[in-house]
């Protein structure tokens, strides 16, 4: 079987984990669907708080494979919709979940840079330029600070490691190259499930007492209904590029000594941050863009057949060497060079592509399913994921063990 997606890229980091291969169980107590942030994250908590518990983790390719292990590795407070009633504080509860389960990933909470070129944000708020602004860049306009919000970065592939070898010290089981055909919703829980094992396809269930459903932008028809309607969640694949390192003379000359990431509040997005080594990131684009569709089933409540080549309704077909990708990223990177004239020179090392999943107001999807209350969804971040998937998996856990109820977050 071919991979299920496309070739998005190499990333500046890497995941170490790999999987043991065991045979599947028939039947757990907990199923997690989905090897990223959010799904490691609950695994690994879920079996620590009830080591009684069988926990088996799914993943359709490796975990990491999706948002998680491409993300740029941005950490930003709140969500993408802002400050969601009982959300708390999401940046301390990330790092207390990280150093509980001994995940060691290169985080710092610095602070993060708001930029703008003009007097408004692109949701209409007024902005104004920093006095003494450290920033100043030519992008569109000139660029410069308005403001500073609490945030940093992590390493990705770190995090993804880190939080996978928590749930298999824990005695999670994951299981990678599985991806869940479909949902029985009966007593328990039964999952169809499409295998690769050793380049042969066979097909298995699993049946559960509870489930995560924590895909995001992959298998968006497990969760019915919350990703679908009139406006449905829309998967993106969006791109990023890393430098060579950069010298201090230059790093003061781009206003970047603090080392702070950085977001512009207005249009044309981008966003960055450094490398621990002293390598510059820098992100901006969607394809499909804004108002654009690459899954048109997503307006159907019914899934499809099911095809695990298509699992990201579409991503899957994208190659960020060539076509609309690709012109996507030499975009990017012809705008980090003309940002300022210590850029100018600078060598690109790695281009790539993540996805994310887009919801209607950016607001999470984190409820439990239309069809059972034992089965849980999780997803669409809109791009504000980092730290929000890890926060909101530890709640997963605690809520599949009865001690903590879901938020009432409104869909639209």
């Amino acid at each position: 079987m071919k991979r299920q997606t496309g070739n998005w890229g190499k990333t500046p980091w890497t995941i170490d984990f790999h999987a043991k291969r065991r045979s599947l169980p028939d039947h757990a107590d907990v199923v997690i669907v989905g090897g990223g942030f959010t799904g490691l994250t609950a695994a690994a908590m879920v079996k620590r708080m009830a080591p009684q518990k069988t926990v088996v983790l799914l993943e359709a390719e490796k975990v990491g494979n999706g948002a998680s292990g491409r993300t740029g590795g941005m950490v930003l407070a709140e969500t993408a919709a802002g400050d969601l009633p009982a959300l708390g504080d999401v940046l301390k509860g990330y790092r207390q979940i990280l150093r509980r389960l001994g995940v060691k990933a290169d985080l710092t909470l610095p602070g993060v840079w708001e930029l703008a070129r003009g007097s408004r944000s692109m949701d209409g708020k007024p902005v104004h330029a920093m006095k003494n602004s450290p920033i100043e860049w030519n992008d569109a306009g000139t660029v410069r600070a308005v403001g500073k919000v609490p945030g940093g970065a992590v390493n990705p592939g770190k995090a993804v490691s880190g939080l996978a070898e928590a749930a298999a010290k824990a005695g999670v089981q994951i299981v990678e190259h599985v991806a869940v055909e479909s949902i029985e919703f009966r007593e328990p829980l039964r999952l169809r499930l499409h295998c690769l094992n050793r380049q042969k396809v066979q097909r298995q269930t699993v049946s559960a007492e509870h489930v995560l459903l924590a895909t995001n932008a992959g298998s968006l028809d497990l969760g019915d209904s919350l990703f679908t309607g009139r406006e449905p969640a829309e998967p993106k694949l969006t791109f990023a590029l890393a430098t060579t390192r950069i010298t201090k003379q230059r790093l003061a000359a781009i206003g970047m000594k603090s080392k702070r990431p950085f977001y512009t509040v207005d249009f044309p997005y981008l966003w960055g941050r450094m490398l621990p080594d002293g390598r510059l990131i820098f992100g901006s684009g969607l394809t499909p863009g804004f108002g654009e569709s690459l899954r048109m089933e997503s307006r159907k409540k019914k899934a499809a057949k099911f095809n695990p080549r298509k699992l990201w309704k579409g991503l899957e077909k994208i190659d960020v060497r060539k076509g609309e990708a690709a012109q996507r990223l030499a975009s990017l990177e012809q705008r980090v060079r003309g940002l300022h004239a210590a850029l100018t020179k600078i060598r690109v090392t790695h281009r790539w592509g993540g996805p994310i999943l887009l919801t209607d107001g950016f607001r999470p999807v984190f409820r439990k399913h239309p069809k059972s209350d034992r089965v849980i969804v999780a997803g669409g971040y809109s791009g504000h994921g980092v730290a929000l998937s890890v926060y909101l998996g530890n709640w997963a856990a605690e809520h599949l063990l009865g001690r903590r109820e879901l938020p009432n977050w409104p869909l639209r």
